[in-house]
């Protein structure tokens, strides 16, 4: 396991789009951690103080660049009118909202984490002790 931990930060701009209405912008803070090596958090700006996340597979991010990708909450693909855009649909008991973002945005801060952690090497940055001792302690509680 390595030790020398790293986060990696970039904010965005998605369109959050709706039927009938332009695009409203959000600001996005797309995180990377090599604590979770396997995992990407994009957290949305819902408000002045408000903010919500979602964490997903970084391998879903990098498929979702190039094909449609996805089976549960979280779903990502490109545009179906223009390749620089790619689409993120999320959905939750309390709703449903799809995004539009920059493919070459997405990209850039894709492969700033395979700077930090090759694709193939996540399991040298995970610690499994600590991992279980986190989910049994987790699920007792």
């Amino acid at each position: 396991m390595r030790n020398d931990h790293v986060t990696l930060r970039s904010t965005a701009v998605f369109d959050l789009l709706a039927p009938r209405t332009p695009a409203v912008p959000v600001q996005v803070e797309l995180r990377y951690d090599t604590r979770d090596p396997y995992a990407v958090v994009a957290a949305f700006r819902t408000g002045r103080a408000g903010w919500v996340e979602w964490c997903f597979a970084r391998d879903l991010l990098a498929d979702g660049l190039i094909a449609e990708a996805g089976d549960g909450d979280v779903r990502i693909h490109p545009a179906t009118d223009d390749p620089e855009v790619v689409a993120v649909e999320l959905n939750s008991p309390s709703g449903h909202a799809t995004f539009e973002a920059s493919a070459e945005e997405l990209a850039d801060f894709l492969d700033r984490t395979y700077d930090v952690v090759v694709p193939g090497n996540e399991h040298l940055w995970v610690n499994v002790d600590q991992a279980l001792t986190h989910l049994i302690s987790n699920d007792l509680t």
